[in-house]
């Protein structure tokens, strides 16, 4: 889709929003972890989600069953998303937030080489040295400039096990672009949050059943629903709207930002800034979004 300069940039600009809401479901996902099992959780964020948007899009675009075709699509990008949720809590049972947080710069590398065979985005030399410049900075922001942290790391089962989650949430932004027929991307993210909910059922089976939700707190609500509302339905709808404009590369490209949008969050919330070794890791993710972002016309989606 043909974009001109203001539509473009505010496309960068809705992306990158959606990227710090994203960053904010960490401090909000570590204040309500106690409230709920991890799985438990992200099933009630999927399935209220999937229930605040439905009367929208049945306003706007009405609630009609998509075809056979179109709903096995979007249970195919809903169970990258699920993969990717279940594998990141399964794996931290085996192994540490560190290194998860290593192990989650290469992602955009991953959508990347998807994105190369299931949509035949063209990278180019700079774009692929961008996407490796902005791993090295984003690992710069991990490990606050110490080498020494970085090579203590010691991978494991869990790290192995969220690897393959990696893998799975990678295809997510290069599906949305193949699956995507002529549908509005609001209808895609609400059947991708209602089969996704469908799956985590699956997943959870019984287990449904057997929670006292009466005596679930009233802050882990609250916090379901933020997370359900602005880290599920808009962030969801921004990146596959993003997605459809931009190409999957550059949408995930930007998560490169979000150690350092985690970062001003904790910040904000008192916590503190990290030492000045952290800043070089800032100027080269900076730098690889500035060449993946604005790229040469011969690599740039039509």
């Amino acid at each position: 889709m043909a974009l001109n300069s203001a539509s473009l940039a505010r496309v960068h600009v809705q992306v990158v929003f959606g990227r710090v809401l994203i960053a904010t479901s960490f401090p909000v996902g570590a204040a309500i972890t106690h409230g709920l099992e991890p799985e438990m959780l992200i099933l009630v964020r999927f399935a209220l989600a999937t229930l605040l948007f439905a009367p929208y899009i049945a306003w706007r675009h009405g609630l009609v069953l998509p075809s056979a075709r179109a709903l096995a699509g979007y249970a195919a990008i809903g169970a990258c998303l699920v993969t990717f949720f279940w594998c990141m809590f399964a794996a931290l049972r085996h192994t540490s937030a560190l290194n998860t947080a290593a192990l989650f710069t290469v992602l955009p590398c991953i959508s990347a080489l998807y994105a190369a065979v299931l949509v035949r985005e063209r990278l180019g030399a700079h774009r692929l040295l961008a996407l490796v410049l902005g791993a090295v900075g984003a690992l710069w922001v991990v490990f606050r400039g110490d080498m020494a942290l970085f090579l203590s790391l010691d991978f494991n089962k869990g790290d192995l096990i969220f690897l393959a989650g990696l893998f799975a949430m990678a295809a997510y932004t290069p599906l949305v672009q193949r699956l995507h027929s002529d549908e509005p991307a609001a209808v895609m993210a609400f059947w991708t949050m209602a089969t996704g909910t469908v799956w985590l059922v699956l997943l959870n089976n019984v287990t449904v059943f057997e929670i006292a939700w009466h005596a679930v707190e009233g802050g882990v609500w609250a916090g379901i629903a933020y997370l359900a509302v602005f880290t599920t339905i808009i962030s969801f709808f921004i990146i596959q709207h993003g997605t459809l404009r931009l190409g999957p590369t550059r949408v995930m490209s930007y998560g490169y930002l979000i150690p350092a949008f985690v970062v001003m969050i904790d910040w904000v919330l008192g916590k503190g800034l990290p030492d000045a070794l952290t800043l070089p890791g800032v100027v080269i993710i900076v730098a690889a979004m500035f060449v993946v972002q604005w790229g040469t016309l011969r690599t740039a989606p039509k």
